[in-house]
Parts: C-alpha cells; structure tokens; sequence
C-alpha cells in the first residue's frame, strides 16, 4: 500500500513559530485491508462509468430524437448532466485513494471540491422541484400544459437552477480560504465534507458552522415542502382520475421521481439536518457514500432507462448506427421485406 505524505510549511505566525498545513490527507477508509480497498475501488469504478455512460446517454438520445423533446425530458437530460459532474467531485478522488493509496489533496482542490459537491447539490435539488412542478401541470393542468410549459420557460427555470446554486454557495471559498489549518491535516473522511474539514481549522469556525446551517436548511428543507406540496397535489389529482389505467400510468411516471426523493433527501437530512459534529464519523461516511455514489448511479435507471419511450429511441439510435458502421446491413434488412 502507498504511504500517504504529509507537506507542511513553517512560516511566522505572531510571536512565535506555527505550523500551516498546505495539504490534506483523506483517512475515510484506511481501516479496510488492502484488498478489500482494492475490491472496493474496482466497484467504485464501475458504478462511476455505469453513471457517466448513462446519463451521457440520456443526453444523446434527448438531443437525436425529436420525440424525447419535450419538457420533461430536456429537465431529465439536464438533471444527466449535473449528476455526472456531482459524482465526478467526490468519485474520481476516492477511487485513487482505494485504488492507488493517493490520499493527499492539496487545500485549493479540497475547497474547490467542497465547493462543487454543495453547489452542485444545491442545483440538484433546485432541478427536482423544477421536475415535480413540470409533473404536476402535466397531470394536474393537461389541457394547460403546452401553454404553460414552453421552451422560454424550460429553459430560464435551468439556468436560474445552475445560476443561483453557483452563485449561492460562492460564499463557501471566501470563507473557507479565510481559515487557518494547522497541526493535524488528516480528514476522517473520502472527501472534504462540512464537519471533518471544519475541525481541523485553529480559525474559528462558527460563522462557517452557522452560515451553512441557514443555507443548506433553507435549500434542502425549503425544496422538499415544495416538492411535497407538488406531489400532494399530484397524488390528489391521481385519486380522482376516473379511469384505472389512466391512474396506473400517472403512478408509474411518478414512483421513480418519489424514489430518487427518498434518497436524496433522506441522505441529506441524516449529513446536514443535525447541529454540527451531531453525525457519527460512520453515519457520516456510510450516508455520504450513498449520496455521492449510489444515488447518481440508480438515476439513470429509475428516471430513463426502463422507460418505454426511451428504451425505443435507444433501439433506433442503435439500429442507426450500426446501419452507419455496417452498410451492407441496410440490403439485407431491405431484401427481408421483398
């Protein structure tokens, strides 16, 4: 196993001499044997492509097919690109550190991936409450539903999404990069998380402690009661359809979102929801794993890929490829129907 390397510069501080730290060392998961590190890293990497490939494809076939071109489909394609870069913060890093033993992190890529981890988190759950709003015109308001959800509209709801997420949490690099660490620079973490990160500081920390605990309440709490608002109102509507199959259909198109809700809101509720240092260092770590890995994972499947609709334009898209790669293919599909 690789030996982690800890860098420190002394430099002046007041009076006397102190020691700044000017790395990182991410200790999530050294208690595990190598092999079992080695094990995990390979299954770290194959969900993390399986997201990628997925959601990459999600992204292909919304753009080719015209039929995938509709609100809600452009709001799960753009809710694709955001979970390969959320899980691409944290993954990436945590598969060298299984998988080769690298656990160093220098302090300007561990704030950028703090950063990114809420800012993208916050995004996500802007897009959610974007998706349930788009679910309930859809099968609250049908007959309203073009008139109300057009492109413009689409498409200022995503920006504003990406926009004030982006903008929102900025205020996480000008203070963290107003902290000072010294002594310990070990993280008991896989990434740069809240708690970890914040207790390795001799700064004082609590405006950082409650400046986040008014954000991620207000962003994570704040979401979820429209979410729910959203859903009730669907659940409400559902109940009187006086068709059965007419409900079957709006209770399938719903249950994946509910799903993805479960997960995501659950996992974050359990990490930020309590006060500060309140989670349990493997709550923490098992929560985070199933935020950061597994959730980006299941998305691709329970938003698109057992969709029947989607299923179809991935079959046509493929069938056009392999017509592309293979023109001699196209003759003898021809010369079947003669």
């Amino acid at each position: 196993m690789f030996l982690s390397r800890q860098v420190e510069l002394k430099y002046s501080m007041g009076p006397g001499n102190g020691t700044a730290v000017t790395e990182f060392v991410l200790d999530g998961f050294s208690g595990l044997t190598q092999r079992l590190q080695l094990f995990l890293s390979l299954v770290i990497l194959l969900m993390y492509l399986t997201t990628v490939i997925g959601n990459a494809t999600i992204i292909f076939l919304v753009c080719v097919d015209h039929h995938l071109q509709t609100p809600m489909y452009f709001f799960i394609s753009n809710f694709a690109f955001l979970e390969i870069w959320f899980t691409s913060s944290t993954s990436i890093k945590l598969f060298v550190i299984l998988g080769f033993g690298r656990r160093t992190i220098s302090l300007g890529t561990c704030f950028a991936q703090s950063y990114f981890y809420f800012a993208l988190g916050c995004t996500e759950f802007v897009l959610l409450v974007v998706m349930s709003f788009d679910r309930y015109v859809a099968i609250c308001q049908p007959l309203h539903y073009a008139a109300i959800m057009k492109p413009q509209l689409c498409i200022y709801l995503v920006v504003a999404a990406w926009v004030i997420s982006l903008t929102l949490f900025s205020y996480r690099l000008v203070l963290l990069y107003q902290l000072t660490f010294c002594g310990s620079n070990k993280i008991h973490h896989f990434f740069c998380d809240n708690s970890p990160l914040f207790k390795l500081s001799c700064s004082d920390t609590s405006l950082l402690w409650k400046t986040d605990s008014v954000f991620l309440s207000f962003v994570i709490l704040g979401s979820l009661c429209l979410t729910l608002a959203f859903y009730m109102r669907i659940l409400f509507s559902i109940l009187h359809l006086p068709a059965a199959s007419g409900r079957n259909k709006a209770f399938t198109t719903c249950s994946s979102h509910l799903t993805t809700l479960a997960i995501a809101y659950g996992s974050c509720i359990a990490l930020y929801a309590c006060p500060s240092g309140d989670v349990h260092l493997e709550t923490n770590r098992t929560v985070a794993l199933l935020n950061t890995v597994l959730y980006p994972f299941l998305n691709p499947f329970i938003y698109s890929l057992r969709n029947k609709t989607v299923i179809q334009a991935l079959n046509k898209a493929i069938a056009h490829e392999t017509m592309q790669l293979f023109p001699s293919l196209r003759c003898i599909s021809g010369q079947r129907f003669h």
